[in-house]
């Protein structure tokens, strides 16, 4: 069967950084140890043939994605879809995550890591989302059923694809890792996350 290989972008932010959440609005480019992570999971799929390469506007998710189909002889055109761009934070675009939790409180952000609830202030469309990856899947059921398709977008755009497929791991957490990657495998119009939070 078609598989998707959802992944986020390494990190932004290295040892010793002041780390804020970075998101829709903040173009930051990969961090050092971003870098290692997109050439670590470049190695991990050298031998998968991607048919199909898909990312955001965003600088973290380019790099991620050419990294990991730079690494084939015929890879794929990169497209960039917009709805894979990372949420909009608000008032907490680029803050400290301290401040970010004295503004909104800690069970609106445990709110938001359980069930994607974005917490007040926030521009986040969470239906728009999840039609966003519903569309994608319906792209995906196309393939041929040894196809796979690359996916590099950011954490608070991957929370939303559990949503929208037909079967998950029971224990999976919503949040997706840097580096990390899960896999959606599409049987016609049937679509299943089968692992998640992987990484090289």
């Amino acid at each position: 069967m078609a598989r998707l290989i959802i992944v986020r972008h390494g990190n932004t932010f290295d040892k010793g950084d002041t780390v804020t959440r970075v998101g829709g609005r903040t173009d930051l480019p990969l961090s050092a140890s971003g870098l290692a992570q997109a050439d670590a999971l470049a190695h991990h799929f050298a031998g998968t043939r991607f048919v199909a390469a898909f990312c955001s506007p965003l600088m973290r998710t380019r790099q991620t994605a050419r990294a990991m189909i730079g690494m084939h002889t015929g890879a794929p055109a990169l497209i960039v879809l917009p709805f894979l761009t990372e949420v909009d934070y608000g008032p907490d675009e680029n803050q400290p995550e301290d401040k970010v939790v004295a503004r909104i409180g800690v069970a609106a952000l445990e709110a938001w890591e359980r069930d994607a609830t974005p917490p007040e202030g926030w521009l986040v469309n969470p239906d728009a989302l999840r039609e966003g990856w519903h569309g994608l899947l319906e792209r995906a059921a196309s393939l041929d059923s040894k196809d796979t398709a690359l996916v590099v977008t950011s954490n608070g755009i991957a929370r939303f694809l559990p949503d929208v497929v037909d079967a998950q791991p029971d224990d999976l957490d919503r949040k997706l890792k840097t580096g990390a990657w899960g896999v959606v495998e599409i049987d016609g119009a049937a679509s299943r996350i089968t692992s998640w939070n992987q990484r090289p």
